[in-house]
């Protein structure tokens, strides 16, 4: 990782505050001598961490690796990290947990495909004397933690972002297209209603789509539905719960003959999604500080190992509850909204890329428009 990565944006800092004052009251990486708690095991650990998918690339290209050099130092080096991504398929992400388990893993991280359908195997964990932490996605289950975005958050700062791309002269009667995510996604619930909470009374929600498997083949093929029936220049606005939606969006109305689209938002910043903000292609995105929850995540599975409850508590001071689960600890961790305007202060400070990944050659005369170089 470089040193970059380890900068963090203003909005993030009181996400690590905690973290950092413990470090500074040496309480993150030494066994806590008060009495309050004895480790449970030393550094030579093994940490499962289940991933969902690969079609959104920050899951391989920053929290797999993220997680697992934080897992490293945090072990002197001597723990380990036992991966496997299931490819937006939920039976195989029951197996692979299930071979976590027979592999007796000290503790999974989980980013559920399905988080109902993974209740079964959160039980078997459990039973097996292995913690489970839900990562970005609150799985079902008997849980020991949960770590994501605020994703109630990521909703009405997408659903503000659009209303004001529509200007000073918003109306009721500006149409809009709902391109939320999976029905299987908890996440996907709650940013479609944090973004219908900005939403409602102020446009028109003419068509609304939940996108299986949030790929953008099928948000492609449902926007042509919408386009179809609504008319592709009735469409003032298009929410997008994330970037690669956002991808498949565009070209069905790239396909419809749209030469001005519209305003079109997202979540993630993906590298794709940061050169369409620069082009114009896309209004927005939301930036989530991936190292923030991957190291975060990383902190709670050691110090839940190592039995470190008050580094564990200190990690986890919100409370939510899951259909099956309630008042589970968790962290929520703050987000921000991704424009051509702060692209410098954002992804670019947080050394998620450089700027030269952003302008290449396609976008460089885009960048320089915007004064990014």
């Amino acid at each position: 990782m470089s040193p970059r990565m380890r900068r963090r944006i203003a909005i993030s800092v009181a996400a690590t505050s905690m973290s950092v004052m413990l470090a500074g009251c040496g309480m993150l990486n030494a066994a806590e001598s008060s009495g309050d708690a004895s480790p449970a095991k030393g550094d030579d650990i093994t940490v499962g961490l289940l991933l969902p998918e690969k079609a959104n690339t920050r899951y391989e290209q920053f929290d797999y690796p993220i997680f697992k050099t934080k897992v490293e130092s945090l072990t002197d080096k001597k723990g380990k990290v036992e991966y496997a991504n299931a490819e937006a398929d939920a039976d195989k992400q029951a197996g692979q947990m299930q071979q976590m388990i027979d592999d007796k893993v000290d503790v999974i991280v989980l980013d559920a495909v399905d988080a109902k359908a993974i209740a079964d195997g959160v039980q078997k964990a459990k039973d097996a004397g292995i913690p489970v932490i839900a990562y970005d996605r609150l799985a079902e289950g008997p849980i020991d933690a949960y770590i994501s975005f605020d994703n109630a958050l990521v909703g009405e700062v997408q659903g503000r972002s659009l209303l004001a791309s529509l200007g000073d002269d918003l109306s009721i009667t500006d149409k809009i297209v709902m391109m939320n995510g999976s029905s299987t996604d908890p996440n996907a619930k709650q940013f479609k209603a944090g973004a219908l909470s900005e939403l409602k009374g102020k446009v028109t929600i003419s068509k609304s789509y939940d996108t299986k498997d949030w790929k953008a083949e099928n948000a492609q093929a449902n926007m042509t539905e919408a386009i179809n029936a609504i008319g592709a220049d009735n469409i003032d606005a298009v929410y997008s719960a994330n970037d690669t939606l956002a991808g498949g969006i565009i070209k069905a109305l790239r396909a419809a003959g749209v030469t001005e689209l519209p305003a079109i938002t997202g979540q993630d910043a993906e590298l794709a999604a940061v050169q369409r903000i620069v082009s114009g292609e896309q209004y927005m995105s939301v930036y989530k500080s991936y190292p923030d929850e991957a190291e975060s995540a990383a902190e709670m599975a050691v110090a839940k190992v190592q039995g470190r409850d008050i580094q564990f508590d200190a990690l986890t001071r919100d409370r939510v509850d899951s259909p099956t689960t309630k008042d589970i600890p968790a962290q929520l961790v703050p987000v921000v909204e991704l424009t051509k305007d702060n692209i410098e202060d954002t992804v670019i400070a947080d050394g998620i890329y450089e700027v030269a990944d952003i302008c290449t050659a396609e976008y460089k005369a885009a960048c320089a428009a915007i004064k990014l170089k």
